[in-house]
């Protein structure tokens, strides 16, 4: 998306004076930041306030050091950003010896949350920090608000010299056409569904049992009725199934856009013999070296420029993928449906009358190559 001039102004000049500084702190997969920074670029806009680039969590859990610099132009971004957003690399003397004060956003959702409970903070400290909530209601945006955020996340986050080369070369390496497909059945995320599944390996339950902590799996009647809500993540078994429904051919190149640690990947591969993943191309030691937001990042670079992209989980990032696929006018994306999967066989469909009920639930969005994609920026502006 690109703004004219004219089009900014509209959107609302920004003031001579800001209110203060703002620092979007975010947690979880490189996706979920990514998603939570675009929203604080909408807040700090909103507030009238100067942003700080962010700060993104530095957790073990996701094999993660890496800042935001280590994965986004920041030049680029800052000057992407003018006249939406005023952005600073650093912060003036007298407040950078200061933490920011957290503010706490959880409950905060639309325009009136953040002016009347949020900007009273900004004023009286200078220089805040805080997490958007996971489901902003960005509709209640004024309209520059709505701007600055669309401009952050369609136009001014571009990957740094070193990734874009790496994924560009990566790009290149991969046999032609190709599909990237999106798999998540880690043992972390199929704890954290609940859902509980047979046939696995030992090694592969007990993985998921370890991982589980307090989240206990749902059994009998509500196990059913969780499974058949969609909350199930397919098994690379299953999405073997569901893809070989869809006519899509087992000798067809698959890119394997996936985290580390994914399990069962031999009921995908058994299938589809022509798979290939970021460890193929790339040296041990390279691949090594590298962490989970660079990773994931050189996961969204292919999977935004493939021939086409399947999702078996609609995720942060799959919905990142789909929402700049749609703006790049590359619109083979599919999501597959879990729900539809466990309704029909919890319904005892199998084989190819299951495979025919498959064809059908997807059949609109597959023949017409398209799929989901976030509509938030879509609409008001010029694409």
């Amino acid at each position: 998306m690109v703004l004219q001039t004219d089009e900014i102004n509209l959107a609302g000049a920004l003031p001579a004076e800001s209110n203060g500084y703002i620092r979007v702190d975010c947690y979880g997969g490189l996706n979920q930041m990514r998603r939570d920074f675009c929203d604080g670029v909408g807040i700090a806009r909103l507030l009238n306030a100067t942003l700080v680039l962010p700060k993104f969590e530095v957790a073990a859990y996701w094999n993660e050091s890496s800042g935001f610099a280590d994965v986004f132009d920041v030049d680029y971004f800052i000057q992407q950003m003018d006249g939406f957003v005023k952005v600073v690399k650093e912060l003036p003397a007298e407040i950078a010896s200061k933490e920011p004060v957290q503010v706490d956003c959880s409950k905060r959702k639309g325009q009136f949350d953040y002016v009347e409970s949020v900007l009273p903070s900004l004023l009286k400290h200078h220089y805040i920090s805080l997490t958007p909530a996971m489901s902003q209601r960005r509709d209640r945006y004024p309209l520059h608000a709505k701007a600055a955020l669309c401009q952050a996340c369609y136009k001014a986050l571009r990957l740094t010299k070193a990734l874009e080369n790496k994924g560009s070369k990566l790009l290149q390496a991969i046999p032609k056409p190709f599909l990237s497909l999106h798999l998540r059945f880690e043992p972390d995320m199929v704890a954290y569904s609940q859902c509980e599944y047979s046939g696995l390996s030992s090694s592969s339950m007990e993985a998921i049992e370890a991982s589980r902590g307090d989240r206990k799996p749902w059994t009998g009647e509500s196990a059913r009725v969780w499974r058949n809500r969609g909350k199930c993540p397919l098994t690379p078994k299953e999405t073997a199934f569901v893809l070989q429904s869809l006519s899509i051919p087992t000798d067809t190149n698959i890119y394997l856009a996936a985290g580390d640690g994914l399990m069962e990947l031999e009921g995908l591969t058994s299938v589809y013999t022509n798979i290939f993943t970021k460890a193929i191309f790339l040296s041990g030691e390279e691949f090594a070296s590298m962490h989970g937001n660079t990773k994931a990042a050189l996961d969204y670079y292919i999977s935004i420029n493939s021939d086409s992209f399947v999702a078996t989980y609609f995720g942060n990032m799959d919905k990142m993928v789909a929402a700049m696929r749609s703006f790049k006018g590359l619109f083979k994306t599919l999501l597959l449906s879990r729900r539809a999967f466990a309704e029909f066989t919890s319904q005892g469909l199998q084989g190819n009358e299951l495979r025919e009920a498959l064809w059908k639930v997807h059949r609109d969005d597959f023949v017409m190559g398209r799929g989901s994609a976030l509509p938030d920026c879509f609409c008001e502006f010029k694409l």
